[in-house]
This record gives C-alpha cells, structure tokens and sequence, in this order.
C-alpha cells in the first residue's frame, strides 16, 4: 500500500526513511507539539517550500532545465487569491475563481515560454527567463490598482479560515483550535497530496522520458521521443504546481506583495534547497526546505545564545554576533555541498547502495 502510495519510489535508506517518518509526523503536529507564532510560522513556510521547491526540481532534476522565472508563477498563484479575495470578499468562491484564473494565466505563461524559449540552449534560455521575471515583478508594482503596488493587498477568508473562528468551546490537547490552525491544516493537506501527485509523474514512464532528456537529449531525440514536446510539458506542470504553491502562501499571510512572492531571493532559496536536499529527488525538497528554514529562522537565536555565552572571550563573542547570521548561514551551506554533493537525499541513498 505504501509502495502505491509513494509511486514504487521508496526512500531505500533506513535513515532517509526515518527522517521523513519525522519530518511527516512534526509536521502534522506542529500546532500541538511546537506552540508559538513562530514556529507554526515556520511549519506553514516549510509546507509552502516543499511543494515549491519539489516543482523546480521537476524542471531542474529531472528535466535539465534551468529556469529563473519559477516564482514567477508562485507570484501569480498568489496574486491571483488575493486580488479575488480583495475585490470579492471572503469567501470560498472568490478563492476557488482566483485560484482557478491564476493556474490559467500560468498555464498561458508557461506554455508561451517553452514553446518559445526552450529551442534555446542553456545559459541563454535562463537568461531569457530571468528577463521575464524580472519584467513581471516590474509589471506587478507598477499596476497599483489590481495589485496594490510595493505595498500589496491584504485580505480576508472565509470564517473557517479567519483567526477569530473558534469551532469548539474546549481546548484540544492543551491548544485552543481557531481559523489559524485548520488554515495550516488545509495547508498540510494540500502540501501532501501535490507532492505525491508529483511523485507520481516523475515515476511515471513521462518522467522517465524527461530523466533520459535530462541524461542526453540528443539520445532521446534520436530514439523518437519529441524533446521540445516533453521539456514544454515539464515547464507547464512544474509551473501549475509552483502556482499553487503561492496560492497556499497567500492563504497563510494573507497579504501579498512583490517582495512577498516574486523577489529574486526566493528563487535562491529554491536553488540552496534543491542542492541542499538533492537534484532529482522529490524527496530532496522535503529534506533541504526543512534543514533550510529552521536554519534561517532559528539560526539567529542560536548565536545570540552562543555569543552571550562566549562574553569572556570578546573576539569569539563578536564573531558569533547574531548580526553575522548570513555568514553562518553560507559557511553551512558551503559544508553540506562539500560533504553532501549529491545532496543529502543522494548520499543516504549512495550508502545504503554501498552497504
């Protein structure tokens, strides 16, 4: 059952399968065994970057593609439910048609992009993709009355969802269930049924066909398979899974802006994720958003912590200053390239295959 579940791909190392068995089960605990603002905060970003990330490997790992406009599309998921909820009110219907009109406007935009764009090799396909963001998060700020400009839209849900909805009178293992919590856990829900809908394609014999593209195109083209055709298609589904990834993140805030969702830092982020977790691995984005994110939210704290303890030392003190949280934050990801090259998923996967 659970090899149908996971499309026959099993994790094949016992620590892999730990990991995930943990990251699943804190996960959908997080608001009874993590309390806080924070770390709920957290737990939702890391829903959001899992099926985020997991769609810009689709492109990345297992196609070959380098693309720079995949938040792009997060933008305009998340874009699309707030000036719906903004303009229509709180309501399921203005969620359902925000959602439903952004996943064509990507649809649109991606298949545009590929067939245009994808006869283009390399550098100058990320190139051309990279403009096209950057015209876009341009386009977004300079249309202030759809999408408020720099400073974004704020907006209501529905009661359900809205924080003051409180379903029982009685806490619930210590936790006053609100609107908050069933949003994270429609946000949970979400996060596992398009991961696994994503390991289904990439086990499917089409995902097949885009790791033998990825491999050698000119192979595949060779053999029959039509390349354009199949890299087009990774770029339309890696694109709708993006876009209802910045629909999630749109529920969660809910505000959107340009620096919220289309900044060209979260497309790094993406690209440290993929290489922390591993190219090529669905499993990979799971692993990379948690170990990313805990690191960027809780690394500051953690030197704080460090540099108070360090007071008697005045040289060690300032060099685990909390302000000198990036540097860290680089030096850890330098170290797990170095030592997890193929990323963590990968190299579990390699000792368990040389054991």
């Amino acid at each position: 059952m659970l090899n149908r579940l996971l499309s026959g791909d099993m994790p094949r190392s016992r620590v892999l399968a730990v990991l995930l068995l943990l990251i699943f089960l804190g996960l959908a605990a997080a608001p009874f065994v993590f309390p806080g603002v924070k770390a709920l905060n957290v737990a939702a970003k890391v829903l959001i970057f899992v099926v985020l990330v997991a769609s810009f490997d689709l492109l990345l790992g297992y196609t070959g593609i380098v693309s720079f406009a995949h938040t792009m599309f997060f933008g305009i998921g998340a874009y699309g439910v707030a000036i719906a909820s903004s303009r229509m009110g709180a309501g399921w219907g203005a969620l359902a048609l925000g959602l439903g009109a952004a996943l064509l406007v990507s649809l649109l935009l991606s298949l545009a992009i590929g067939l245009f764009s994808l006869r283009v090799r390399a550098i100058f396909f990320a190139m051309i993709t990279l403009a096209v963001a950057a015209a876009f998060q341009t386009l977004a700020s300079q249309l202030s009355e759809w999408t408020g400009g720099e400073d974004g839209l704020s907006f209501k849900l529905p009661e359900w969802l809205s924080p003051s909805f409180e379903p029982f009178d009685n806490e619930v293992l210590g936790v006053l269930i609100d609107g908050r919590i069933l949003t994270y856990y429609l946000l949970f829900v979400l996060a596992v049924v398009l991961v696994l809908a994503l390991l289904r394609i990439v086990n499917s014999p089409f995902g097949r066909v885009l790791q033998a593209i990825r491999e050698n195109e000119f192979r595949a083209e060779a053999i029959g398979y039509r390349v354009v055709v199949y890299r087009t298609l990774s770029s339309v589904l890696s694109a709708l899974f993006a876009c209802v990834a910045g629909a999630m993140l749109a529920l969660w805030l809910r505000y959107n802006g340009p620096d919220t969702s289309l900044s060209f830092e979260i497309m790094m982020d993406c690209l440290l994720i993929v290489v922390i977790g591993g190219m090529g691995t669905i499993y990979g984005a799971a692993i990379g958003s948690v170990l990313f994110l805990i690191a960027q939210s809780y690394l500051q704290d953690l030197l704080r912590v460090a540099s108070e303890a360090a007071h008697g030392l005045p040289w060690l003190a300032a060099l685990l200053s909390p302000d000198r949280w990036l540097l860290w934050l680089g030096v850890l990801f330098v170290l797990s390239v170095y030592y997890f090259p193929s990323g963590v998923v990968g190299r579990l996967r390699s000792s368990r295959a040389g054991a």
